[in-house]
């Protein structure tokens, strides 16, 4: 644990640390919260802003949120299925000093229905192919309804994802968030890849 991390969690004012595998399966994966450093550059990439409402899937403790939220100005949304670990991030709402513009919701990820104001995805590998495929849905009906630009962000994408990602004819590749040199020995995962969803006609 760096300094820049507690560091963080003090001026945030919450309590994000804790890799947590109790509630995982094969369906659901492990919460691990992204470090600070990954956030601040995603925070720093222009592409998230104050008007913007964006949706954490597999929240966790809640620190995507309450960060993005402090960074950027933006709304933020976080979906989280494990009751205990939904119970934390609403104990962390309670402090942070952004949790104003944080809503937390207590529901399984594909069975949200997207609003239409939300057009930023965040995704840290939380859950299987098969629930991200309902997610998506979920996001293009979402879009169909109200066309918008939208962006999805995938950090430390596994092979899996992103063999997928690059199957699904409503996303288009827009770029990567280099993460590799914020680490000593960083593997090639170490980015965050972003797509966009310009492939839909109104």
């Amino acid at each position: 644990m760096g300094s820049d991390e507690l560091d963080w969690e003090k001026r945030l004012k919450i309590h994000t640390f804790g890799r947590d595998a109790s509630n995982s399966d094969n369906y659901r994966y492990p919460y691990e919260p992204t470090n600070y450093c990954v956030l601040e550059r995603l925070a720093n990439s222009n592409l998230i802003g104050k008007k913007n409402t964006m949706i954490d899937y597999g929240c966790g403790k809640g620190r995507v949120g309450f960060f993005m939220s402090f960074q950027t100005g933006c709304r933020t949304i976080g979906i989280e299925f494990d009751e205990r670990l939904y119970q934390k991030a609403e104990e962390n709402k309670h402090t942070a000093v952004s949790g104003q513009k944080v809503e937390l919701l207590l529901e399984n990820a594909e069975e949200h229905i997207v609003e239409e104001k939300a057009d930023r995805f965040y995704f840290f590998n939380p859950f299987s192919i098969g629930i991200l495929q309902s997610v998506l849905g979920k996001i293009m009906d979402s879009y169909y309804h109200n066309p918008r630009e939208m962006f999805l962000f995938f950090y430390y994408p596994s092979d899996e994802y992103v063999a997928f990602l690059m199957t699904v004819p409503e996303l288009e590749f827009y770029d990567d968030i280099d993460c590799r040199d914020l680490f000593l020995s960083a593997s090639d995962r170490e980015k965050i890849l972003v797509f966009t969803l310009p492939g839909i006609e109104e």
